[in-house]
C-alpha cells in the first residue's frame, strides 16, 4: 500500500519525457508537461487520502509494512512502513507538490518538462524517506531529493542562484554525511545483523558513545531543520529559490530535519535525550527569538517569512525536548500546521511579486485597493499571518497552544520565552501587512492585471485547510496521539527515571 506513493510520481516524470511535446505550437508545451505532472501528483494524493482512511488509529506503531531483501551484504533492504508521525507529513507531502506545480504556472520556464519531472522526483524522494523503515533506505531517499533541489535552485533561480544553489547543496549535504555516520556508528557498535530500524538496540551501548551518536545526528538534522546556528544556507536559498521550489523547500523539506529529530534522535536516544534536552531547549529557544527579531529588521518579505520560520521550527525542538506526551503531540502539529502556513505566504508572496514585480516594503503599498490593487490577494495575506502569529481559530494557534502546554512542565523558563516571541510573529507579520496591502496605491505605476480565482485556488484550499483544522483540530491530531504515547512511554520507562532526578536548573518540579 506505501509502494504506490513512490511509483506514482516516478511514472508521472517517466510519462512527461516520453508524452511527444508539441512542436508548432510553444505555448502549448509547458501546459502538456503541466497537466501530466498534475494528474500523476493529484493521484499521490488521493492515495495518501486513501491511507489516511485505512489508518489503524487504535495502535501507535508502524503499519502497512513492506519488506523484500535486496543487499544483503549491506544490511540494506526495500522496508517501508508509517506511523502518526510519518502520515500525516506523507499526506502534506502530496497535497504540496500539485500547488507547487501549479504556482510554477507563473514563472518563465524554459525546459519546463525538467522542471516538472524535477518536482516529482522530489515528491518520490521525500516520500521515500518520511516511510524507509531501514536506515541506509533512509539515507539514500534523503540525500536522493538534494539533487532536484539543486537544480530547480540552480536553473531557475534569481539573480543569485549560483551562490544560492551550491550553498544549499553543501550544508545539506554535510547533513546527509553526518547523519550517515551515526548511523553507520549505530549499526556497527551495536553489532545490529542489518540496518533495519527494528534491528537496533542501543541500550546495553556506554553513555559516551551514545553522546557522540546522538551528536552526531542532533547537528546533522539540525542542519536541515534548520535551526540557530547551522542556519545560514536557508535565508539565501529561500530568497534566491523560485515561488514553486520555496513552497516545497519550506512547506515539506525542511519538515525532514524535526522528523529525524524525533525518529532518529528522540526514539532511539531515550536515555540520552534526556540528558541533553535542556541544552535543546535552549537551542530552540534562541532559534525561536532569533527568527522573530531578524524578521522584524527585514525589507524583503521573502526574506521575512524566510526567517519566521526559523523561529517556528525552534517550537518543534523546544517540544520535543520536554518529551511528554503532549508537548510531543504538539511538535507533530506544527510540523504540519507549520508546513500548510509557510506553503500559503510563500505562495501569496509569489503572486505579490508576480504581479507587481517587486518585494521591497519600502516600495509596495495599498494592495487592498478594491479597484486596481490586489484585494483577495491581500484578504489571504491577513490571514495567513494571523494563522503563523498563533490567533485563535486557526490551525496555528492549536498546535502552538498544545506546543506550549506540553512543555511548561518541564521547561518553564524556555516555554516562556516562545510565549514572549510569539508576540514578536505579530509584531513582523503587522509590519508586513501594514505596508503591502494598506495606504495608497502609487497611481503611476499601481496598474496591476486582475487576478481570478482560478488564479489563487491553491492559497483558497490552504486556507479552507488551515480554517477548519483551526476549528476541528482534532482532524490533525487523531493520527497522531497513539505514536505519541508509544514515543513517550520509552522516555519514561525505569531506567530513565533515574536520570530524570538530575537538576535540571531550566525545570519546575524537580
Amino acid at each position: 500500500m506505501l509502494t504506490p506513493l513512490l511509483v506514482i510520481p516516478l511514472l508521472g516524470a517517466i510519462a512527461i519525457f516520453i508524452y511527444p511535446q508539441p512542436r508548432l505550437d510553444s505555448a502549448r508545451r509547458p501546459q502538456a508537461s503541466r497537466a501530466i505532472a498534475t494528474i500523476f501528483s493529484l493521484i499521490a494524493f488521493g492515495w495518501g487520502l486513501y491511507l489516511l482512511g485505512q489508518f489503524d488509529l487504535s495502535t501507535g506503531g508502524i503499519q502497512f509494512s513492506e519488506f523484500h531483501r535486496w543487499i544483503d551484504p549491506l544490511g540494506l533492504n526495500y522496508s517501508l512502513g508509517v506511523d502518526g508521525l510519518s502520515l500525516p507529513l506523507l499526506v502534506l507531502n502530496t497535497l504540496l507538490t500539485p500547488i507547487a506545480l501549479f504556482t510554477g504556472r507563473g514563472e518563465k520556464l524554459e525546459r519546463s518538462r525538467l522542471h516538472d519531472s524535477l518536482i516529482l522526483l522530489i515528491n518520490a524522494g521525500i516520500a521515500g524517506a518520511l516511510m524507509a523503515q531501514n536506515l541506509l533506505f533512509f539515507i539514500i531517499f534523503y540525500e536522493l531529493e538534494l539533487i532536484p533541489f539543486y537544480l530547480l535552485i540552480a536553473i531557475w533561480g534569481g539573480e543569485k542562484r549560483g551562490y544560492a544553489s551550491t550553498k544549499f547543496l553543501l550544508y545539506t549535504a554535510v547533513s546527509g554525511l553526518l547523519v550517515l555516520a551515526g548511523f553507520l556508528g549505530i549499526t556497527f557498535l551495536t553489532q545490529a545483523p542489518s540496518f533495519e530500524f527494528s534491528d537496533v538496540r542501543i541500550e546495553n551501548l556506554e553513555l559516551l558513545p551514545k553522546l557522540f551518536l546522538l551528536t552526531a545526528l542532533l547537528v546533522g538534522f539540525g542542519i536541515k531543520t534548520p535551526l540557530v546556528p547551522l542556519h545560514t544556507w536557508m535565508p539565501d536559498t529561500y530568497v534566491e529559490a523560485s515561488p514553486s521550489t520555496t513552497i516545497l523547500l519550506g512547506g515539506i523539506f525542511a519538515k525532514l530535519g524535526t522528523y529525524g529529530l524525533l525518529r532518529f534522535g528522540l526514539q532511539l536516544f531515550p536515555q540520552t535525550w534526556q540528558l541533553v534536552a535542556p541544552g535543546l531547549a535552549i537551542i530552540g529557544t534562541v532559534s525561536v527569538m532569533y527568527g522573530a527579531l531578524t524578521a522584524i529588521a527585514q525589507r524583503d518579505i521573502k526574506r521575512m517569512v524566510a526567517y519566521s520560520s526559523i523561529g517556528h521550527m525552534g517550537y518543534i525542538l523546544v517540544a520535543a525536548a520536554a518529551g511528554t506526551e503532549l508537548s510531543v503531540l504538539g511538535a507533530i502539529a506544527q510540523m504540519i500546521a507549520h508546513g500548510i502556513i509557510l506553503a500559503l505566504l510563500f505562495f501569496l508572496v509569489g503572486v505579490v511579486e508576480q504581479t507587481t514585480g517587486t518585494r521591497d516594503l519600502d516600495v509596495l503599498n495599498g494592495l487592498m485597493n478594491p479597484v486596481r490593487g490586489l484585494p483577495l490577494t491581500s484578504a489571504l495575506l491577513i490571514l495567513a499571518g494571523m494563522a503563523s502569529a498563533g490567533i485563535p481559530g486557526l490551525v496555528g494557534f492549536a498546535a502552538e497552544f498544545i506546543v506550549f502546554q506540553g512543555s511548561f512542565s518541564t521547561f518553564a523558563i524556555p516555554t516562556l520565552l516562545c510565549i514572549l516571541s510569539s508576540g514578536l510573529t505579530a509584531v513582523y507579520f503587522v509590519i508586513l501587512i501594514n505596508r503591502t496591502c494598506f495606504g495608497k496605491l502609487d497611481n503611476t505605476r499601481a496598474y496591476y492585471k486582475r487576478l481570478t480565482l482560478e488564479d489563487q485556488w491553491p492559497a483558497l484550499v490552504l486556507t479552507a485547510i488551515i480554517l477548519f483544522l483551526g476549528i476541528q483540530p482534532n482532524w490533525l491530531l487523531r493520527w497522531m496521539e497513539p505514536t505519541t504515547t508509544s514515543f513517550v512511554a520509552t522516555l519514561h520507562s525505569p531506567a530513565i527515571a533515574q536520570i530524570a532526578e538530575l537538576d535540571n536548573p531550566l525545570s519546575i518540579g524537580n
